[in-house]
């Protein structure tokens, strides 16, 4: 059975989707073939395939960037900080891709290594991903089809109609698992069970907002969604503090607070960073763009928070 998301989420899903309906040569976006890196460390997850999958497991490199497709196996990476430096606080990852290939590189591995630094320990989420061309060269022409962008009503904070309905159930259960994996081995990671957030970018974003919304399974601390789509939702009245980030060049942006206006209006604590530039997909950040800064702010705004010390959760 096709999950059916509610409407106002479907209007913030939405934003996370266009990503992949929009994305321009940038740089040099030229997709390039790329052998599967080893990750010793990931653990499966155990939740199964993909149905109707024709195509196994492959990567590629764009903008200097390792990316996987056709992502059958979820798994669950740890980077645990150095001895005697883990504040016991930890966060999920989840990387970007429209929920049809996973910037691994800057989307995950990197943020995962910079918040293991600050004492936290993350956990990169490699979940399962809608089918793509088998043929490399099937999906570079896929990937740089001509396509439009329908545009949003200036008269209301939405996102453009029509609004797309997807199947969301494989990545949401990747995420339960993986919150399930880290509470119950939360000893041998030094992990806080009550300080456990999730932060994503792009459809990683979307993720996150998925989870936050839907999971009976999860009871996240914290969330970060970065760059991910801005419509407005229904927020649970257990939903946790949120930290969001975005840039005015966005294309996901477009004038848009929805999402946050529905935060504030559930009175939760919600703080937003809207850079003046950055564009779409900068991880950490790109040279000489105000939302470089973006990931100080946010190790900042868990500490004033209490989420980096324990017993603190609010």
């Amino acid at each position: 059975m096709i999950y059916q998301a509610p409407s106002l989420f479907r209007t913030y899903l939405l934003g996370c989707l266009l990503f992949c309906a929009v994305l321009l040569p940038a740089q040099d976006g030229t997709i390039y073939p790329l052998e599967a890196p080893e990750e010793p460390n990931a653990i499966l997850l155990g939740t199964g395939g993909v149905a109707d999958q024709p195509a196994s497991e492959s990567w590629f490199r764009q903008w200097g960037d390792p990316m996987a497709r056709n992502i059958t196996t979820a798994t669950l990476t740890p980077f645990l900080p150095e001895p005697g430096t883990a504040n016991g606080a930890a966060v999920i990852v989840a990387p970007g891709g429209g929920f049809r290939w996973l910037s691994l590189g800057n989307e995950g591995w990197e943020v995962a290594e910079a918040l293991a630094k600050q004492g936290i320990a993350a956990f990169v989420l490699k979940y399962r991903l809608f089918p793509t061309d088998d043929k490399l060269e099937d999906f570079t022409a896929w990937m740089n089809r001509p396509r439009t962008v329908p545009e949003p009503d200036s008269t209301k904070n939405e996102a453009p109609s029509p609004r797309p309905q997807m199947d969301l159930s494989n990545q949401l259960a990747d995420a339960e698992a993986a919150y399930a994996m880290i509470v119950a081995r939360a000893d041998e990671w030094g992990v806080d069970t009550d300080r456990i957030g999730m932060i994503g970018f792009s459809a990683g974003a979307g993720l996150t907002m998925h989870s936050t919304l839907h999971s009976e399974r999860m009871d996240l601390a914290f969330i970060g969604p970065v760059y991910g789509g801005m419509g407005p939702v229904e927020v649970p009245e257990d939903a946790p503090p949120m930290f969001s980030v975005i840039a005015t060049d966005d294309f996901l942006f477009r004038g848009q607070f929805g999402v946050i206006d529905s935060w504030y209006k559930a009175g939760i604590p919600v703080e937003f960073h809207l850079y003046q530039n950055g564009g779409h997909g900068f991880g950490l950040g790109n040279p000489d763009r105000t939302s470089n800064r973006w990931f100080d702010a946010f190790i900042y705004w868990l500490d004033v928070n209490g989420f980096l010390v324990s017993n603190s959760r609010k």
